[in-house]
């Protein structure tokens, strides 16, 4: 029996970590089920007899001691059933609240079925009360966990993939980046294989990836490498028949083929997979920029601004009388940025700078810490006291919402670019004013003046070609926790 090697060792490891975050996540389900079916015992009786010492409620013929149990195993079942547990969904995009959600709706729905056919009378309460709850609690249980393993993650300590990375080297170095851009998604990049003309008889690196074998070698590769997940990108000599081939002698390994197609940057629901003469193709729906859902978007829009007007209206007061005590000039900043359409108007702030603060900026161009079309200082001398406080939690923005309210902008969309700025752009980065500009985006909720241009520059992109209602919800809830932690604000 040899010694395990350190790829060996490290992939015992991580496959241990994985199975106890499994473990960790059933006690957590199993805890937020219990605890949802013992509120709906009692939201529902209102304490009427005692938890478990008294027998069933009073004039009921259903041994609710007996059924809460019950549910809880069945429940659990179902989110077993449903894949509630597969590493392939776990810690990151929303098909594990999906399932979750899916799983316990079915559950809800076959009980009601079997109840009203069995003539079964189970009070309506008890179960309205204990899977709303449970739905609730289970997915906000879930958010927790993830929060929980993306700092682990960041710390090397949680559990992730370990993917070898196969096609031409310049695919993989892209692939390489992407994986690289969202770390908390849990994909390691540990080794590549490349096409077998490229090998040199000395060991290869591409960045900073090493090369561990070719195309003839990929299995051999991955078990030596201890990789859980192949991913194959685009090449010229991986053809159908290969793949076929390779997927084949995968099976029965444990390690996941993976396929990359070279189309980026379009998110799920405008993809669709049909298959044509045993062939899968990709049909990718175009963007959406009129129709229903825009107008549905635009009325959530203004009544929002309405609401959240009439609310910081207190607020919006003090900061006001701050900014008049601090320095010499107007309370709000307005300036001209372009919007949807390449239309100029203005845009509200409340003034974070001294009033000469344009003319201050060409003297300090130099000492720009941003790279793009974009001027950002850490430790711009232009803002005021009571500006650095305000642009910490982007209070300064608030007054947008009277933009929002007109029309001008939206609550979440790319970043109001400036008339000089646009003056710049080429034929990709234009695609930026086929939307309206938003108070918070994606740009926001990533780093904001951390990101690099490019960065910011395919956030908004990914934005403009992939909106939906239920994005604009995330990012608005996601803006909350980028706010509060005053992430790449400066």
């Amino acid at each position: 029996m040899g010694v395990p090697n350190a790829a060996e060792t490290t992939g015992a490891l991580l496959r241990a970590r994985l199975r106890t975050y499994e473990r960790a996540l059933v006690v957590l389900d199993l805890t937020i089920i219990s605890g949802a079916v013992l509120a709906g015992y009692f939201g529902r009786f209102n304490w009427a007899v005692e938890p478990f010492g008294g027998g069933e409620p009073i004039g009921s013929q259903i041994p609710y001691p007996v059924v809460g149990p019950a549910l809880v195993l069945v429940w659990l079942g179902s989110l077993k059933v449903m894949r509630c547990y597969d590493d392939r969904v776990l810690g990151y995009g929303a098909d594990e609240y999906r399932r979750v959600t899916s799983a316990t709706l079915r559950l809800a729905g076959a009980i009601a079925i079997v109840g009203y056919v069995a003539n079964v009378g189970v009070a309506r309460g008890f179960l309205a009360l204990t899977f709303a709850t449970g739905t609730v609690g289970l997915v906000g249980g879930r958010y927790l966990a993830r929060k929980w393993l993306h700092k682990a993650r960041a710390k090397g300590t949680g559990w992730s993939r370990r993917v070898l990375v196969v096609g031409d080297a310049p695919h993989v170095l892209e692939l390489v980046h992407t994986l690289r851009r969202e770390p908390y998604a849990g994909y390691r990049v540990v080794g590549a294989c490349i096409p077998d003309a490229l090998l040199a008889p000395v060991p290869q690196r591409l960045g900073d990836v090493p090369v561990v074998g070719s195309f003839r070698s990929i299995l051999e590769s991955a078990r030596a490498a201890g990789v859980d997940t192949v991913a194959v990108t685009a090449s010229g000599e991986l053809t159908a028949a290969r793949l076929r081939r390779l997927g084949w002698q995968m099976e029965g390994t444990g390690i996941d083929l993976v396929l990359a197609p070279a189309l980026t940057d379009v998110a799920g629901p405008r993809i669709h997979t049909r298959p044509v003469a045993g062939l899968p193709l990709i049909h990718v729906e175009a963007p959406e920029f009129r129709g229903t859902r825009k107008i549905v978007k635009g009325f959530v829009d203004r009544f929002t601004a309405i609401l959240g007007l009439t609310i910081a209206l207190p607020l919006m007061v003090v900061i006001a009388l701050a900014i008049k005590l601090d320095s010499k000039g107007p309370v709000i900043f307005r300036q001209i940025r372009v919007g949807q359409g390449g239309r100029e108007f203005g845009v509200f702030k409340f003034r974070t700078m001294v009033v000469n603060a344009d003319e201050m900026l060409a003297k300090l161009a130099a000492r720009n810490e941003h790279d793009g079309l974009l001027f950002k200082m850490r430790k711009d001398p232009r803002v005021t006291r009571v500006g650095r406080i305000l642009r910490k939690y982007s209070l300064d923005e608030l007054p947008q919402l009277i933009n929002v309210l007109v029309g001008h902008m939206s609550l979440v969309g790319p970043r109001p670019p400036l008339p000089s700025e646009v003056a710049r752009y080429d034929g990709d980065i234009a695609r930026r004013l086929l939307v309206k500009p938003g108070i918070t985006g994606l740009w926001q909720v990533s780093g904001r003046s951390d990101l690099s241009w490019e960065d910011g520059l395919r956030l908004d992109l990914y934005y403009v070609e992939n909106w939906s209602l239920a994005t604009d919800v995330v990012i608005m809830w996601k803006t909350i926790g980028a706010v509060m932690a005053s992430r790449g604000a400066y």
